[in-house]
């Protein structure tokens, strides 16, 4: 079926309605990889359709191999080659749509349906029932339907466990309406408040075990209902919408009303409603629709928050969920529930909503037809290319937003090669926040890194079709990514919390998933091939000037090299800038742009003084980029704390981004350096040099989300010292990170605007050493022997 066929068949007039019914998407950008689909569950409510399905999704992945080097190596031989291989991962599709437009879908997905395995769809949701005749007729599949109940807390569970910003708080008129919460290591138990056309409370204790504790027959449907005959408006969207222009103290009687003022011996403020629609029966006085509308709401969601109020004081539980049709984002109810919940606990518990709210009953039904595969041992990660994030709900900003006129919301969750979960090392992993700013709450921040993405689009689309010089597709797929990036910054821009907290980490991470979506996996591959080959050649000679230094010279060298090694960030456009125009700019150089001490953040003498002490028994090194980085950088430093007795874990990412050194590259240099220094040598091979994947992809660093492996070996080695290094892992994130260990976080400012910000100027150095409260460490009155 053609796009403007299926845009024309879902088409639909409503006369008393001026929105655009139209499909505004592409059906192929709605429904993608279908050809790949299988496992169906769909999730039929009053108004709204959501349907999940799995696929497999073939795309391109960058593969290094190192040459053999026994043989006799010519001069410019490459150290290892790049090939471009297909690989598959699995991919969850969730896509919500109004009912009205489910028969055309359907047929739109049956004309693309190849796979035949599929033979049950897993249904859920009041509509179910309605449209299961339509579904089995259309697309041949058995219908089976699931308890709708199991499903939504099913998938309330995947969504908390997987998705790290997904729980929020409402606050009215702020400059960020949402604040989003970090998923708390062990998400049990909570409390969730679904309210439909009644309210349901559950209390959820773990995976498979919850319990209906209690409900009232006084939810949606009621404010549906009295809605109806109060302002005989039949449509739910409407009603909100005249709720939110409403003023609920024409109808409702206040404290102050019946006291002249506050009651201060019972507490009450004089605007607290006293009597909803008290005032109603006044004699001879007309009521708007809209205030009446208010005052229906105020009445509703005070009833539902303080029964919420009650069952979490009940069962002793402080996290507390509302999700459900009532809910839908819409910015009015949400204000009430809040305020509700704060008047009837005093602020000791919060409401909490979810981001992808609409979509658990669908997700829960797919989890179950999913048992088989066990989908909830591997760790998920949202696709940021291919989900629509979270809208705007502001009624008065952008009315037509709230009916989704025709707009399909997708959600994308792609399986992550490696099991993610808490670095050990974390003090209190429950309060950990990875990002230093959060931009949605920053408005000049917000602007000034979304215009710096923006100037850097051009640079990186030209990085990506050089990565493929063979490919002449390449510059086609480079425009597609522009476009699309482009598209999300503006998304971005206009709606800040769209995909949970907007940060550096966030816009970068999102750039990433758009380059892998048309296949660009590591844009920078050639430019780290290069510079690993150049930097290996420098790696003795650098090794042989610092032997030749007092040990407190040597200490402030190694230090001042990985500073230098550090500069080298293809991310950073003042580096990038300097690197273009001039290819000769190397580690000498470097050194020299560096601020001189005092440093920006300067905790060098804090750090020699340890060093004068016992070693540390292992180090974990969160490594950054490639080339002079990691070889004349951060290796001699290793080498060193080698030398003094520490062993060494070097994490670094599992996948490419920007010119930072994946583990794949990483295992390679490590052997070829290893060939020229024995201590690297001896250390790899006595196992006091260890390498693990970081289980990222990203250039900043996520303490909450790494490798299970990595997390095992932290364990196994007993780290006390924990290392990060450059602007995205130690500033852009884990600047106030608190270690249960000692930790040394290091970077060059390599942004003027951040430097300014911080009270620096470009290339300042943030050089923390920090001590965990009431950790000892001691100092011996002894020097370390040189290296040898």
């Amino acid at each position: 079926m053609s796009t403007s066929k299926m845009a024309a068949g879902c088409e639909r007039v409503d006369s008393g309605h001026s929105m655009d019914k139209s499909i505004t998407l592409p059906p192929d950008e709605i429904f993608r990889n279908l050809e790949n689909a299988k496992r169906f569950a769909i999730d039929i409510g009053g108004s709204l359709t959501k349907l999940a399905y799995y696929s497999t999704v073939q795309h391109k992945v960058a593969k290094v191999r190192s040459f053999d080097h026994t043989a006799k190596e010519t001069e410019g031989d490459p150290l290892y080659e790049i090939s471009m291989q297909e690989e598959m991962s699995a991919r969850l599709h969730f896509i919500k749509f109004e009912n009205a437009y489910i028969e055309t879908c359907l047929d739109f997905i049956k004309d693309h349906l190849v796979n035949t395995d599929t033979k049950v769809i897993k249904a859920t949701g009041g509509g179910a029932h309605k449209f299961k005749d339509l579904i089995e007729k259309k697309l041949k599949l058995r219908v089976d339907k699931e308890d709708e109940m199991t499903c939504l807390i099913k998938g309330c569970n995947f969504v908390l466990r997987n998705i790290t910003h997904e729980a929020f708080v409402y606050v009215k008129h702020a400059d960020s309406e949402f604040r989003f919460q970090n998923t708390h290591p062990d998400i049990f138990p909570y409390l969730l408040i679904n309210i439909g056309s009644g309210v349901s409370i559950f209390k959820v204790e773990s995976e498979d075990t919850f319990e209906r504790v209690g409900g009232s027959s006084i939810g949606g449907g009621t404010f549906w209902g009295l809605g109806a005959l109060l302002t005989k408006t039949k449509r739910f969207d409407e009603l909100l919408q005249l709720a939110s222009k409403g003023q609920h103290t024409n109808v409702d009687m206040l404290v102050k009303d019946i006291y002249g003022g506050s009651y201060g011996s019972l507490g009450l403020t004089g605007d607290l409603i006293a009597s909803s629609f008290g005032k109603s029966a006044t004699p001879d006085k007309e009521f708007s629709k809209e205030d009446m509308a208010k005052s229906l709401l105020h009445m509703i969601s005070n009833d539902i928050g303080q029964l919420a109020c009650l069952y979490a004081r009940l069962h002793n539980l402080t996290r507390v969920y509302f999700g459900g049709f009532f809910i839908r984002g819409h910015p009015v109810t949400m204000h009430t529930i809040t305020y509700s919940i704060n008047f009837f606990t005093k602020g000791e518990v919060q409401a909490l909503f979810l981001r992808h709210e609409g979509y658990l009953g669908t997700i829960g039904a797919f989890l179950k037809g999913a048992e088989e595969d066990n989908p909830n041992q591997y760790s998920w990660g949202e696709n940021y290319a291919g989900s629509s994030g979270l809208m705007s709900t502001s009624p008065d900003l952008n009315p037509m937003q709230r009916a989704r006129s025709g707009t399909f919301d997708m959600l994308e969750m792609d399986r992550l090669e490696r099991q993610l979960v808490n670095l050990p090392l974390l003090q209190d992993p429950s309060s950990y926040i990875p990002d230093t700013v959060d931009l949605s709450e920053d408005a000049l921040a917000r602007e000034y890194w979304l215009y710096c993405f923006e100037e850097a689009l051009d640079g990186v689309v030209k990085r990506a079709v050089a990565s493929q010089p063979d490919l002449p597709e390449a510059a086609e797929r480079a425009e597609k990514f522009r476009h699309k990036y482009q598209h999300k910054l503006q998304t971005l821009r206009h709606q800040p919390f769209a995909y949970g907290s907007l940060t550096v980490r966030s816009l970068l991470d999102t750039r990433e998933h758009c380059l892998n979506e048309f296949n660009f996996p590591d844009p920078y591959s050639k430019i780290k091939q290069g510079e690993n080959d150049m930097a290996l050649k420098y790696f003795q000679k650098a090794v042989k000037s610092l032997g030749e230094l007092s040990w407190e010279q040597r200490q402030f060298a190694l230090v001042r090299g990985l500073l230098a090694g550090n500069v080298f960030d293809w991310g950073a456009k003042a580096v990038s800038d300097v690197l273009e125009s001039d290819p000769e700019f190397g580690f000498e150089h470097a050194k020299l742009q560096l601020e001189e001490r005092p440093w920006l953040v300067d905790a060098y003498d804090q750090w020699l003084e340890r060093l004068k002490g016992p070693p540390h028994k292992c180090a974990l090194f969160f490594v950054d980029n490639s080339g002079i980085d990691i070889i004349l950088g951060v290796f001699p430093f290793v080498r060193e704390l080698i030398c003094r007795g520490t062993e060494v874990v070097l994490a670094s990412n599992s996948s490419p981004a920007l010119n930072d050194v994946t583990n794949s590259e990483l295992q390679i240099l490590t052997e070829r350096i290893a060939a020229m220094d024995l201590v690297i040598q001896s250390a790899v091979k006595e196992d006091r040099l260890t390498l693990v994947q970081s289980g990222s992809s990203s250039p900043c660093l996520d303490l909450s989300r790494l490798d299970k492996v990595l997390a095992g070996v932290v364990r196994e080695r007993h780290v006390d010292l924990v290392i990060i290094e450059g602007m995205g892992r130690a500033i852009h994130t884990n600047y106030y990170a608190i270690l249960s260990c000692e930790s040394l976080k290091m970077a060059v400012i390599k942004n003027s605007w951040l430097a300014d910000r911080l009270g620096g100027k470009l290339f300042s150095v943030v050089f923390k050493y920090e001590v965990p409260p009431g950790h000892k460490t001691t100092t011996l009155d002894h020097v370390p022997v040189t290296p040898s």
